[in-house]
């Protein structure tokens, strides 16, 4: 029940990962939004996710997982449903913050909750990335759902999204899950210990650098691509059997090579395959070139946030959900630091987006330095 509780968790933050993304085409249509606007969007997300994931972490320490899973699990519901009445841009900024607070819950509750399993044939960042292959496979189902089931309409997507959050709710409250690692009294001095690690700083801007890369492409290509020509469903296709098969692939593949090479050598060799294939995916020009460039990125960038987080929890176990939240939060800094930048550089005009989105190699280029120094 504790793994399961885990996997539709993951599954269901692959989900909204994605919703960004998919359903942009749409909303920026039928309110005629720019990619200023979109930018100011993914941002009220990124705030949200920043804020979920920081202060959960000591309320997961001190009162258990279950408490913070269920608690963003009805937050992502809420806004998911909430997103099928808004009106123009406030009301779409201000329900994509509600779902970013849900989202960063979920992915800081749920990630713990992966330290709990034990698999005798995987080690710790071996089991962390074969259940983050459950977020490449919401994160293949959205964008796939959207495009070859509800033809695009965002409604009936978001509807089904929130249904499968509402399963998940359920799944997460009657499951048991053990009690709280933490001290029963939060020590806020415990904190400031674990801001002042130098290991911590390094992982956290990591995870600055890449969630802004992964996020971008979740974010951004499918607007990217339809500026460059290709069809709304082939561009959701792309987005879906490209980059979210590549990540789900990815994790399955890594899960037993950790069992014999470091993390921190798998982080290195991870963020020199995403400067090179993210960059190849800029310049691609036809359907069939992109499909290939963006799996190939998604495979790179599969074990990067996974292992990561194996990491900053045998390094931090005694406050695990805490620096897990630090970690995560500085993540979703790097996407609100991303997003006004990739649509301030885009303006007005969705085909200057192949411009902007250079910041996503460029991330990954200083993800290697980052890492090597771990």
């Amino acid at each position: 029940m504790l793994i399961l509780a885990a996997v539709l968790a993951i599954f269901v933050y692959g989900m909204i990962a994605a919703m960004l993304g998919t359903i942009l085409p749409d909303i920026s249509k039928r309110f005629s939004l720019t990619p200023k606007q979109n930018g100011a969007i993914a941002m009220s997300q990124a705030v949200g996710l920043m804020i979920g994931s920081l202060f959960v972490g000591p309320l997961i320490d001190t009162q258990g997982k279950k408490i913070g899973l269920v608690l963003g699990l009805g937050l992502i519901a809420l806004a998911l449903f909430g997103l099928r009445s808004v009106k123009g841009f406030g009301p779409v900024a201000a329900m994509m913050l509600i779902l970013g607070i849900g989202g960063g819950v979920v992915v800081t509750g749920a990630n713990a909750l992966a330290a709990d399993i034990k698999l005798e044939w995987l080690s710790m960042a071996g089991v962390y990335n074969l259940l983050n292959l459950f977020f490449g496979l919401g994160g293949l189902v959205t964008p796939l759902v959207a495009a070859r089931v509800f033809e695009n309409k965002s409604a009936r997507l978001l509807v089904f999204a929130g249904s499968m959050t509402l399963i998940t709710l359920g799944v997460n409250g009657i499951a048991p899950m053990p009690a709280p690692v933490g001290a029963v009294a939060f020590q806020l001095s415990a904190v400031g210990s674990l801001l002042g690690n130098t290991g911590l700083i390094l992982l956290s801007l990591l995870l600055f650098l890449y969630v802004a890369c992964e996020v971008g492409v979740w974010n951004w290509l499918a607007r990217h691509l339809i500026a460059q020509g290709v069809a709304e469903s082939k561009a959701l296709t792309i987005l879906s059997l490209g980059f979210a098969l590549g990540l789900l692939l990815g994790r399955v593949a890594v899960s037993p090579v950790l069992t014999g090479v470091s993390p921190e050598a798998v982080l290195v060799g991870a963020s020199v395959l995403m400067t090179i294939t993210t960059l190849i995916m800029l310049q691609s020009k036809s359907d069939n070139i992109a499909w290939v460039t963006v799996f190939l990125a998604g495979i790179a960038m599969a074990p990067v946030f996974p292992t990561t987080l194996a990491v900053v929890n045998a390094r931090f176990s005694a406050m695990a959900a805490t620096a897990t939240g630090i970690a995560v939060t500085a993540g979703w800094f790097g996407l609100v630091v991303s997003s006004p930048i990739i649509g301030g550089i885009a303006g007005d005009d969705p085909k200057r987006l192949k411009k902007a989105l250079l910041v996503i190699p460029a991330a990954s280029a200083v993800m290697i330095l980052v890492s090597l120094g771990l």
